[in-house]
């Protein structure tokens, strides 16, 4: 196999299969083809067109979209369409920094095919023989990707939380870092994918961040949701993600997007070099 492998599966979708949903004109998310008739028994507030689907203009601002696509998604939960329900709400809006059109429940976002966007922590040292990452494995018990391997924190980005207290919040959950230490993580750029699933479409963005930590420090998981850590050199987690397909997803992307800003992938002898950065942009 081949690293562009990893580029090709984060972005498998069928246009053909998908409708737009459009929210005050914006096209926010793509919905099956085949879910659309569900959606037309909500007629007051979801108007299903030839081309598209689209929330009902009276519906004029955050609350009452909101309000309303409650009532929708909580009428399908009751029938058993949601089962992993979580209690937290992700914004919908097109670009990271718009103003939220709305907000919906987070198991929702890949049936509706709405953007939902996360974090993701690259926590590595430094020794004399080079780069070593902290590596996690995911919670056999976790409800989506049981037992893969995963960044050593990540987390999706609820409504109403800065990037940065997200990245706290989920370092302190899932490694048990300090407040102080995980304020280190630095913002170093963000890859995009739109990846279908059996759930429905994730047009996703995540934001990356690079936490050098001291060799001394072990992450230790305190939510339940990580089975284990283990520290590899980072030769190793390079020939994982390239013969395997071991890590979730889109763990291997921003994998990836840390061997190449950190030079430990060379274009002379990488042949993909270049389509695997304009990969990593959702632009392969």
């Amino acid at each position: 196999m081949a690293l562009l492998d990893h580029i090709r599966l984060a972005n498998n979708w069928n246009r053909s299969e998908f409708l737009p949903f459009a929210v005050a004109g914006q096209i926010v998310g793509r919905i099956r083809r085949d879910r659309i008739v569900r959606l037309r028994a909500f007629p007051g507030i979801l108007i299903a067109e030839r081309d598209r689907i689209a929330l009902a203009p009276q519906l004029a601002d955050f609350d009452s979209r909101s309000a309303a696509m409650d009532e929708v998604l909580g009428g399908l939960r009751s029938e058993g369409t949601f089962p992993a329900w979580r209690n937290e709400y992700y914004p919908v809006m097109r670009h990271w920094g718009d103003a939220p059109l709305l907000r919906v429940e987070r198991s929702v976002c890949p049936w509706l095919g709405v953007r939902s966007w996360g974090v993701h922590v690259n926590g590595y040292v430094r020794r004399e023989d080079g780069i070593h990452m902290w590596i996690a494995r995911r919670s056999r018990d976790k409800p989506t990707y049981p037992g893969m391997l995963d960044n050593m924190v990540a987390g999706g980005q609820p409504i109403g939380v800065t990037l940065m207290q997200n990245v706290v919040k989920e370092c302190a959950e899932e490694a048990d870092i300090p407040l102080a230490l995980a304020r280190r993580a630095r913002a170093v750029g963000a890859i995009t994918y739109c990846h279908q699933l059996e759930d429905g479409l994730k047009p996703d963005q995540q934001f990356c961040f690079d936490l050098e930590l001291p060799a001394d420090f072990e992450p230790r998981n305190t939510d339940g949701e990580v089975e284990s850590f283990e520290l590899w050199p980072i030769e190793r987690v390079a020939s994982v993600v390239r013969e395997t397909f071991a890590f979730k997803f889109n763990c291997n992307l921003v994998i990836i997007d840390f061997l190449i800003r950190h030079g430990l992938m060379d274009p002379d002898t990488e042949p993909d070099y270049t389509a695997l950065c304009l990969g990593l942009q959702g632009a392969a």
